[in-house]
């Protein structure tokens, strides 16, 4: 039955008597765990409308309650798995672990850090522990540790007692209505970021970015003949891949639990683990263990020194761990590494190792990881759309390819969509006479068998990246999906793992062999570095048939300003979508349609720019002219990426040509990101307009062609006539519109002010920390994009530093002679400025400044506003005293002419009206036009 919340309470007013009746029976060292579950923990959640015994018979794979047995050992991680988990549909939502009666819940510290560790490596904000006598829940966003006491984390404690006055705490929070209408997530929300709260991949990450740290310094010191930064990258990543991998074999019972623990207490660590991985490429020969002449040469002749692994090895298990192998997810290793593969080893003339951030992610502001619920839409909608209502038999052939896989998310998202398809069908169809691909586990249900799941990878799953280590991760991402789930391994005549040498390769998707046509033989440096990946020769059998089914994921971000130029010139030549200052993605999603057959689909997440900006006009004439644009989910206003400022979108393109396509708008979403998933899985279903998201209209292709592209609704369009007839401009208004500052030393100029005086002040440096006395004259205050507000400006503590006056630079000369301290603060900074990636010290760092001609805009009265899209957020910087770079977090300035009252071109600007004007209007054009005011002032009754 599903009970109401006075039912429910009715229920747990006659348990509470029924326990307090009988409490001595019940809390007696006799009385078991398993009978607790089954006379109190049970009923209780079935009071709270679980359906822990799967009374709907849902299948194995959707039951809403997962159930463990009863197993009170008294080593912890022989359990593997909490006691109970709800979810909804596979999603889980939190973790309930059970004591028997009699254990002290509110003091005793061990249950505590048991359920903590399970939910916190499964990424769980909230999980609860209880013996009914008593009942506690946890935030589970706090990292765990085996010194913490039993109340670190926890948000309530109750006694049975108790349960009477305060069953609306429960019931509001952990009841399936709950969790299905929101309030469950609503709650968990609320405590997000918060002190001392730490998600288990932000953790992880640091852990192995330490193991990296220390490796390469021993490797660097005690193997002077490797010489390569290849080979220390290589030699540091696979030693820190075969550690992860054998860890979480261990804790899925396909390994002897505890054998890295076991050489960790041993001498000659590294030699054991050699014996252990060489031992691994027997049992799974799946390259990650490969020493064979054409595998891994480098690793084994290393030595590195026990005190160096030692740590390590010991640190991965309980109870020092804060991590549960066995409930960490494949794809946080996906996010883990991502941020991981930011990072590159570099070795020193001395032979010293150094890690420092990769070029591109420099360029690029750093790696930003693509959210599972992208991922899940753009699998869904174009995996999901190929093979639905397909056999095994008529998905034979059928291929997946992300061409940028890096960290292998995009990937796994079809792989594990795939797996639950091909079990959904087995399921369903006779699944008895199919012994080959699927088998009942522990008489239950029916489970894809290992080498099923091994078909389905190697016959479905492609990849390429032109980065050998991203390479590696996707690999080691995709064994261990595999091996989710398996309960064990029977080895008979076969590997447990597939080979990945045919399905991920390393290469260039963007660049073909033809691009050293007409030159000099490249040297090998140049060779290593360009890459180039030939498709017909490495998917032979793919490129002879019609291509690849679907292409998804998410390509590079990043401006052809920072290429080389010989690729600048060949991809002039090979791609229709590169002109102007284009992005390397447009070249992407140009290349992803060349490489899908003609039923295909391609599908990504990228920036929307294209859409509007001057250099977006070859990928918008490229695509137009096809005619293929299945359906666009604009994210406008919305920030996926929110760290990278990147207005992005979701393209699906289709083989076929087609007359209309869907569009979506998510602008006015102001939703916690927490709650993107049910978003977008209601974007899905949806058939309709649904004004909450301001979506949802079929248009038609030959509406888009080579100009900027703008989308008008069906229902917008007498609006849009009305503000589309005798535009005049902002620009016909204002003496000039400037962009701000553009400087690639951010750092060495933005500084907080501590003291401020007439003549000299004091500043604090956010590159080193330290604190510097500065002429006053020349510091400027400093605002950020997100500090111009509507109509106003946002103070900071913040300041700009550059030796500017009277309308002019200074010189060297004249700094060093009239402002010693400000010579003085430049001068303890060129060691940075000379390791900049430019090599080279350019007179001191101001002269980086690139728009030098916008510094005396800066001190006139003026209209600030960011320079990436945000709703009518236009500010008045009355003084003129607020500098502010370009790009990124910066913005734009506006100085009007004489006899415009600013305060009326604000309310203009800031209205609804023209902000939904303008932003359907050209990227390059918003900041350049204005409708006219007499059209403006009649539809506002001015």
């Amino acid at each position: 039955m599903t009970y109401t919340f006075d039912q429910s309470k009715d229920e747990i007013a006659r348990l509470v008597k029924h326990f307090s009746t009988n409490q001595a029976v019940f809390t007696a060292p006799g009385y078991k765990e398993a009978q607790a579950r089954q006379e109190f923990i049970d009923p209780l959640f079935i009071a709270l409308n679980w359906d822990v015994h799967n009374q709907q018979q849902t299948a194995p794979d959707y039951r809403e309650v997962i159930v463990e047995d009863s197993l009170e050992m008294a080593d912890h991680e022989a359990r593997k798995a909490p006691d109970y988990v709800f979810r909804i549909g596979r999603d889980r939502k939190f973790f309930a672990e059970a004591k028997k009666p009699g254990v002290d819940l509110k003091t005793a510290s061990g249950p505590a850090y048991q359920l903590r560790r399970y939910a916190w490596s499964a990424k769980l904000p909230l999980s609860v522990l209880t013996d009914f006598q008593e009942w506690a829940a946890y935030d589970c966003r706090i990292r765990p540790s085996e010194k913490d006491k039993s109340t670190v984390a926890r948000l309530s404690y109750m006694t049975y007692e108790e349960y009477a006055d305060r069953w609306h705490e429960i019931w509001d929070n952990y009841s399936r209505e709950a969790v299905w209408g929101g309030s469950f997530d609503k709650y968990a929300q609320s405590g997000r970021g918060k002190r001392g709260t730490s998600e288990v991949d932000a953790e992880f990450l640091k852990e192995i970015e330490g193991w990296r740290d220390s490796l390469a310094r021993d490797i660097a010191l005690r193997n002077p003949d490797l010489k390569t930064i290849e080979e220390m990258n290589d030699a540091v990543q696979r030693t820190i891949d075969r550690i992860i991998f054998l860890r979480m074999a261990e804790a899925r019972g396909m390994e002897e639990y505890g054998q890295l623990q076991k050489i960790s207490e041993s001498e000659n660590i590294y030699a054991n683990l050699l014996v252990l991985s060489i031992r691994a490429d027997a049992k799974y020969n799946s390259g990650l263990f490969d020493f064979s002449k054409a595998g891994d040469q480098v690793t084994p002749r290393l030595t590195v020194d026990d005190k160096t692994l030692k740590p390590i090895l010991e640190d991965l298990y309980y109870p020092k761990s804060p991590y549960e192998f066995s409930v960490l997810p494949a794809e946080i290793l996906g996010n883990v590494y991502e941020q991981f593969l930011g990072k590159i080893i570099r070795l020193t003339p001395a032979h010293q190792a150094k890690v420092e951030e990769k070029p591109e992610v420099k360029k690029a502001g750093g790696v930003y990881y693509t959210p599972s619920y992208i991922v899940e839409y753009i699998v869904k909608n174009t995996v999901g759309k190929q093979i639905e209502d397909k056999s095994p038999t008529q998905l034979k052939g059928f291929r997946v390819l992300d061409p940028a896989c890096g960290s292998g998310s995009f990937l796994l998202g079809a792989y594990s969509y795939l797996l639950d398809y091909y079990h959904n069908w087995y399921s369903s169809h006779e699944p008895g006479k199919k012994k080959d691909a699927v088998a009942k586990q522990e008489d239950v249900s029916w489970q894809l068998t290992l080498p099923e799941r091994k078909r389905i990878l190697a016959e479905h799953i492609f990849g390429v990246d032109i980065d050998r280590q991203a390479v590696e991760v996707t690999k080691l991402s995709l064994l261990l999906k595999v091996l989710e789930g398996v309960k064990q391994l029977i080895f008979l005549n076969e590997h447990a793992l597939p080979n990945f040498d045919n399905i991920i390769k390393c290469g260039n998707s963007l660049i073909e062999p033809d691009y050293f046509v007409g030159q000099m033989m490249p040297d090998a440096d140049e060779l290593r570095r360009v890459n180039p990946f030939d498709w017909t020769l490495e998917f032979p059998e793919v490129m002879q048939a019609d291509g690849f089914d679907c292409v998804i994921g998410n390509p590079p971000y990043i401006r052809i300003q920072t290429l080389n130029p010989y690729e600048i010139e060949y991809y002039s030549k090979s791609y229709e979508a590169a002109i102007g200052n284009y992005d390397i993605y447009c070249l992407f999603l140009e290349k992803a349609v060349k490489l899908i057959s003609s039923n295909g689909y391609v599908s990504y997440i990228l920036p929307h720019r294209f859409f509007k900006t001057d250099y977006g006009v070859g990928l918008r004439t490229f695509l137009s002219n096809r005619s293929n644009i299945f359906e666009i989910l604009d994210f406008d206003g919305f920030m996926v990426f929110p760290e990278a400022s990147i207005n992005t979108c979701i393209i699906i393109l289709s083989g076929k040509k087609s007359i209309n396509f869907k569009y979506t708008q998510v602008r006015f979403v102001r939703k916690q990101i927490s709650e993107m998933p049910q978003i977008m899985r209601k974007i899905n279903d949806l058939a309709q307009a649904d004004d909450q998201l301001m979506l949802l209209d079929t248009l038609n292709t030959a509406s888009l062609g080579s100009t900027p592209w703008i989308f008008i609704l069906p229902k917008e369009e007498t609006l849009w006539e009305r503000l589309t007839v005798n535009n005049s401009t902002l620009e016909e208004i204002t003496d000039q519109i400037f962009q701000g500052l553009k400087t690639g030393s951010d750092s060495i100029y933005s500084v907080r002010i501590i003291t401020s005086g007439k003549k000299t002040s004091i500043i604090k440096c956010e590159e080193n920390d330290k604190d510097y006395k500065i002429e006053s004259a020349l510091l400027f205050p400093q605002i950020k994009g997100g500090e111009m507000k509507r109509y106003n400006v946002l103070e900071t503590d913040r300041v700009i530093i550059f030796p500017y006056k009277n309308g002019a630079l200074l010189s060297q000369e004249k700094l060093q002679s009239d402002y010693p301290f400000m010579w003085q603060y430049f001068k303890a900074h060129q060691d940075y400025l000379e390791t900049r990636e430019e090599g080279k010290l350019r007179g001191i760092g101001w002269y980086g400044y690139t728009r030098s001609q916008a510094l005396s805009s800066m001190q006139q009265s003026k209209i600030v506003t960011p320079d990436y899209y945000a709703q009518a957020s236009y500010g008045y910087d009355k003084e003129g005293k607020y500098f502010f770079f370009g790009g990124g977090a910066g913005g734009y300035g506006i100085v009007l002419k004489p006899g415009w009252q600013p305060e009326y071109v604000l309310g203009l600007l800031n209205s609804k009206l023209l902000d939904w004007k303008l932003h359907k209007i050209s990227f390059s054009q918003r900041m350049g036009e204005l409708q006219d005011f007499d059209s403006i002032k009649r539809l506002f009754h001015m």
